[in-house]
């Protein structure tokens, strides 16, 4: 009864938050909505010419601009209220409702079981930065990589993929994606973005808003190596390429 009541009260603590949002905008007529796009496009711009002065400018006044205008939302104040009054719910609840843990008795792990071998991926997440496989040869495992801003290069000729299926996972908010793919190896690609371009060996997707789109070369289902990706981006261009 508890455990429903909290996820109740979670679930309207999302509605009222998004209803004002939605009345927020309609108020203001959308200017809020106009500063916080121009704010991201101004990070998403900045980024790709960070290396030159007015691209790092441009980079933080989006920084900056996005959060002075999250900040001051009616929204973002109403969602730092709400999560107070749930953690002072939740104390108050842990005081009248203490858990009480009883010690259990578990077998041991016997000789005879196979134990478990860590791996070290070819790449590691990072919140900012580049992110980039090794220039020499490394040991291929799957990568499964996210981060907040940043590009992500993985080139896959320099290991030896495995027969089989081949995973490739990149969740990033901001930053580019560009993959190396070796020619003898069957590629299914699925990408999700809010704003960005795609390229994709020979077809080019200038213009993605908001799509969530899959690729597929002929053989991949039959293929004895093959390479599945997966990517997630809010602002930024994926490229695949054969090498």
């Amino acid at each position: 009864m508890l455990n429903r009541l909290r996820s109740d009260g979670i679930s309207w603590i999302i509605l009222i938050g998004t209803l004002l949002i939605l009345l927020e905008v309609s108020f203001y007529d959308g200017g809020v909505l106009v500063f916080l796009f121009i704010a991201a496009f101004a990070i998403y711009f900045g980024r790709k010419n960070i290396h030159k002065k007015s691209g790092k400018i441009l980079f933080w006044f989006g920084v900056i601009s996005l959060g002075i205008n999250i900040f001051n939302t009616v929204a973002f104040k109403f969602l730092l209220f709400a999560i107070l009054i749930f953690i002072i719910m939740r104390f108050a609840d842990s005081k009248k409702h203490p858990k009480y843990i009883a010690p259990s008795i578990k077998e041991t792990f016997t000789q005879s079981q196979e134990p478990l071998i860590m791996k070290k991926s070819a790449l590691q997440n990072e919140w900012f930065g580049t992110k980039r496989t090794p220039e020499d040869v490394f040991e291929w495992n799957d990568i499964n990589i996210q981060g907040i801003i940043g590009d992500s290069v993985i080139d896959m000729g320099n290991t030896v993929l495995p027969k089989g299926t081949s995973v490739v996972s990149v969740r990033n908010i901001l930053g580019n994606v560009e993959i190396l793919v070796p020619y003898d190896v069957e590629v299914s690609i699925h990408h999700s973005v809010l704003a960005g371009s795609i390229g994709i060996f020979e077809k080019v997707e200038p213009k993605a808003i908001n799509q969530s789109l899959y690729y597929q070369t002929p053989g991949y289902e039959t293929a004895v190596q093959r390479v599945k990706i997966v990517t997630s981006l809010w602002i930024g261009d994926l490229e695949v390429k054969r090498i």
